[in-house]
């Protein structure tokens, strides 16, 4: 998911740059002042790069809450079915043990149902806080950046 939203912003840098670069070599064959004008716009340009980062940011972030919230509410289903968990623990069993009842291998196999599910809502949650770090943290960068733009929209 990071490496998407860092390919976009990539992209987005490229283009902006690109579009600077566009735009000064126009100004310059119009011969206009463009010292003030092309700084103006590559503050602006820079703002609104920060707006667009933190916002995949943000979406990211809540994408993967999304996806961890339904880990944890409905956790994958398929597991080890009784007959494979019997067959793996009798080859795993010691040649000189006494073999286990039907009833303990069920119960074994119950626990080991229920350890799973455990462990994937223990991974879910751990996704939940992870996301929400992604969220978060570039929430703040972005109101601040747009903050910027509004006050400079204004004067």
């Amino acid at each position: 998911m990071s490496v998407m939203i860092l390919g976009a912003f990539l992209i987005a840098l490229v283009v902006a740059i690109f579009g600077v670069g566009v735009f000064i070599r126009n100004r310059k064959q119009e011969g206009t002042q463009i010292e003030g004008e092309s700084e103006h716009m590559v503050k602006h340009l820079y703002y609104y790069l920060v707006l667009f980062a933190t916002l995949m940011m943000s979406i990211g972030g809540s994408v993967g809450v999304f996806m961890s919230v339904a880990d944890y509410v409905s956790p994958n289903s398929y597991y080890q079915s009784f007959t494979d968990y019997k067959m793996m623990t009798e080859k795993e069993a010691a040649p000189d043990s006494t073999p286990k009842t039907e009833e303990e291998l069920k119960k074994s196999y119950e626990e080991m149902v229920e350890n799973e599910k455990q462990r994937i809502k223990d991974n879910a949650l751990n996704g939940i806080i992870k996301s929400f770090g992604w969220i978060i943290i570039p929430l703040p960068v972005f109101f601040y950046f747009q903050r910027q733009i509004r006050r400079k929209e204004n004067h």
